[in-house]
């Protein structure tokens, strides 16, 4: 079964740094858009930044010029390059990937389980 698993959240101040990755595994035809959500609690589950197959790539406003999404398709891995980090940006987040299998034959939605990211001043 395809699996997506984060790893690389945790502790850190305002104006630091973490590094997100996300690796896919099992059997599959194909993976196209992958991306990154984040989800306070009591809010609703936003958009962060996604990146086709292609390398295009999409943002959420505010993480502009600070965060950086990238992909390994080799290694079927997304990463998320956050910089400037700001105690806003606290959050559980998420993986995404739509992926063809054989069983499911057309894009589906797929999601890590999250890893925490806390932004203390």
């Amino acid at each position: 079964q395809v699996r997506l698993v984060e790893s690389g959240g945790g502790l850190v101040r305002t104006g630091g740094s973490l590094r997100l990755s996300c690796a896919a595994s099992g059997s599959f035809v194909s993976i196209n858009t992958m991306g990154w959500y984040r989800q306070a609690p009591g809010n609703q589950r936003d958009l962060v930044a996604t990146i086709t197959s292609g390398g295009h790539t999409n943002y959420l406003e505010s993480v502009k010029g600070r965060f950086t999404i990238s992909r390994d398709n080799a290694k079927n891995t997304v990463y998320l390059q956050m910089n400037s980090l700001q105690p806003e940006d606290t959050a559980t987040y998420y993986c995404n990937a739509e992926i063809t299998t054989i069983m499911t034959p057309y894009d589906t939605d797929y999601w890590g389980k999250g890893t925490l990211v806390t932004v203390s001043s």
